[in-house]
């Protein structure tokens, strides 16, 4: 007896402010994402108070990095995380930046990413075994199926290998999620629109937030990671909002 498939583990549903169904969620998201590659890294000072850099630092320096390793950084945009990699790892490792707007990876080469492959998270093009590491960071929420895209974190990782994913999380706070929605999905969209005159980009960032308002809770996250076959599981919190999902490929 055939067995049927599994229906696609999306990280939200449907968002038809922006597109009226799943077929048409890839193409909507890489235009927004192209539109707005050279706004994005003002957009994201202003929006993390000029800390984001620093969190991701900080973040990758939990995450067990020894120079020679090879690291996939997927979803790596404008290459901010693939950057402190690329320092980390010193010369002899490598860092691949992953991501499918090609304007996004036109940012990371200019800002001195070395290697970045234009595709999709859940159909990478590398072999088995081929990173030490995996990193993905406030992308999560812009695949289409979590489950392939683990399975893919897991099939390319060597034994032992580790994944890192950061993401933003609502609040459980009713009073912090109000005042964390006001600021994320008004004050952040007008200041781009005002300074940075880009319709696409503010309609960019109130997209970014509703994302994370109707994300899967975080735990179909870990337990996705764990029935691809991650072991050790975990996430890890900062200020109630920013998590750190982890796993080890056995």
């Amino acid at each position: 007896m055939a067995v049927k498939p599994s229906r696609p583990l999306s990280p939200h549903p449907v968002l038809d402010e922006y597109y009226p169904s799943a077929e048409g969620r890839r193409g909507r998201v890489d235009d927004m994402f192209d539109a707005s590659a050279g706004h994005y890294d003002w957009i994201n000072n202003v929006m993390s108070l000029g800390s984001g850099e620093r969190y991701r630092r900080q973040a990758l320096g939990r995450f067990d990095l020894e120079p020679g390793m090879q690291l996939l950084d997927v979803g790596a945009g404008t290459g901010v995380v693939s950057l402190i990699a690329q320092e980390m790892l010193g010369e002899s490792g490598l860092v691949v930046a992953h991501d499918p707007s090609r304007g996004m990876l036109r940012e990371a080469r200019q800002r001195g990413v070395r290697r970045a492959v234009q595709g999709l998270g859940e159909n990478l093009p590398y072999p088995d075994n081929s990173f030490d590491r995996v990193t993905m960071s406030y992308a999560l929420r812009h695949v289409a199926d979590l489950r392939p895209l683990f399975a893919e974190f897991a099939r390319v990782l060597r034994p032992g290998g580790k994944v890192l994913i950061l993401e933003i999380t609502r609040p459980h706070s009713a009073v912090a999620l109000a005042s964390l929605r006001f600021y994320m999905r008004v004050v952040v969209p007008t200041i781009t629109r005002v300074f940075r005159r880009s319709a696409e980009a503010q309609e960019l960032m109130r997209y970014y937030w509703d994302t994370i308002e109707y994300c899967v809770p975080p735990a179909t996250i870990l337990d996705t990671m764990a029935a691809v076959g991650f072991d050790d599981c975990q996430r890890r919190v900062d200020l109630g909002i920013f998590s750190e999902y982890s796993g080890i490929v056995p």
